[in-house]
């Protein structure tokens, strides 16, 4: 069973050193601010008030984390046009997420970023004739010396597979690149994770750098180094952890973003929000309509916090052994509409909205929210055009089929993300009544 790392050391104003396998600290954070932390080897939680910078010293060697800092609430006060970096901070493997409106026209940006002189391009058959020849001109222009090469797959969740993951594969072989060599991921979330999985694998592992085109891939999964294809009975069982050389995030391709894309995204900002970000959340609550509008200013603050949040979540815990598994609020939900209704049928972040809706009335069933939570939850959802309820379909027993092989099992037991205490708090537990659970499914389902 995964368990949280037994020794952690902060370094806010003073140094505390905990080293226990069940644990509960509280930790008092530049005066005004405080951490509350519990962990046990099937429990985590995480209970933020407000810090400003929370800091992990190195250990042993190990790799040293650093989170950013909270930001300033008002998207007014964000330029959109000028880049920002937030740091994902893993010791000597950390990389930079560029995020503004006009990175692919920067082409200093990528370039500095590209080992060898090999580039390969992959990408969809929807991306490519958009932004394609744009990221092939900012990686060769006073760079005449670097080849590109590129590969153009279906696009969709149902091509995320071992076939397709074949087709990288065979143009890299066939195009003789090597070991210094670049991946680059031009796409959503599908083109991400099998462009990274691509990358994990040629020749055991070579470099690559993620440039996603959605509000899904710039928020969620193109930082963190989650790379993976589908299997028929479960979404995203085969992958490997493997991190970039950098994300850059052109604000300016969302201008070509279909809206139920866009709003798919969102599902993925409002998780940040409820799980650990409060401020964040009631931000949102005000912000939407801009955010559905492609606001410059709205979009950009969105995706900054929203990278904030994951970076500083992957930097504690890379390969979630524990506190990294509280992102995948309503995932183990909606992972199951997706393999049960059929790939591509609902879009990720469609699917990750009904399943949080789920784990929000499982939290409330089991008495650890009240309902202003739930209506509030309810409420973003709607305004951001997602889906609250799973397709007709889907059956109490699918449900549980399905979830009995979701990737956070441990020893036969399902654990889940969901809501405890004030707006902003979440746990990662298998220590929960099964009869709330059932009954949240059947009053979801028909059947």
């Amino acid at each position: 069973m995964d368990t949280i790392p037994n020794s952690l050391c902060l370094s806010p104003t003073s140094d505390l050193t905990v080293k226990s396998s069940a644990v509960r600290c509280f930790f008092p954070i530049r005066n005004r601010y405080s951490v509350n932390f519990r962990s046990s080897p099937t429990r985590i939680e995480l209970n933020r008030n407000r810090f400003s910078g929370l800091s992990l010293r190195p250990m042993r060697g190990k790799s040293w984390a650093r989170s950013a800092q909270i930001m300033d609430q008002s998207a007014s006060k964000t330029d959109s046009s000028a880049p920002t970096i937030v740091e994902v901070d893993l010791g000597d493997r950390s990389y930079p997420i560029y995020i503004g409106s006009g990175l692919l026209d920067q082409p200093e940006i990528l370039q500095r970023h590209v080992h060898g002189k090999r580039v390969l391009i992959v990408t969809n058959d929807t991306v490519g004739p958009l932004y394609l020849d744009k990221v092939a001109e900012a990686l060769t222009v006073g760079n005449p010396n670097v080849s590109i090469e590129s590969v153009i797959l279906p696009d969709g969740e149902k091509y995320k597979d071992m076939d397709t993951l074949m087709k990288v594969f065979d143009k890299a072989i066939e195009s003789r690149l090597d070991r210094r060599c670049t991946f680059v991921a031009l796409g959503g979330g599908v083109i991400g994770d099998m462009c990274g999985y691509a990358a994990a694998s040629f020749l055991r592992g070579v470099n690559f750098i993620q440039i996603p085109t959605t509000v899904m891939a710039q928020v969620d999964s193109s930082v963190g180094g989650k790379t993976g294809i589908n299997h028929r009975l479960g979404k995203n069982l085969i992958g490997a952890f493997y991190q970039p050389q950098c994300v850059v995030v052109d604000t300016d391709t969302l201008n070509t973003l279909p809206e139920r894309e866009l709003a798919s995204g969102f599902a993925e900002v409002i998780k940040y929000g409820l799980i650990r970000d409060a401020e964040f959340f009631e931000w949102q609550e005000k912000n939407m309509p801009s955010l559905l509008a492609r606001d410059p200013a709205a979009l950009a603050y969105a995706i900054k916090r929203s990278c904030e949040n994951k970076a500083e979540v992957v930097s504690l815990d890379e390969k979630e052994s524990g506190l990294r598994a509280t992102l995948n609020l309503g995932h183990t939900f909606g992972h199951a509409i997706e393999t049960g209704f059929g790939y591509g049928q609902w879009l990720h972040g469609e699917a990750v909205a009904v399943g949080t809706v789920m784990a929000v009335d499982m939290s409330y069933r089991l008495g650890w929210i009240d309902d202003t939570i739930v209506s509030r939850v309810l409420a973003i959802l709607k305004q951001a055009k997602l889906p609250t309820a799973p397709p007709d379909s889907m059956t109490v027993e699918m449900f549980k089929s399905i979830m009995a092989v979701d990737k956070k099992v441990a020893d036969g037991l399902l654990r889940l993300i969901l809501l405890k205490g004030p707006l902003g708090n979440c746990v990662f537990t298998g220590d929960y009544d099964r009869k709330a659970l059932d009954e949240t499914l059947h009053s979801f389902c028909k059947s």
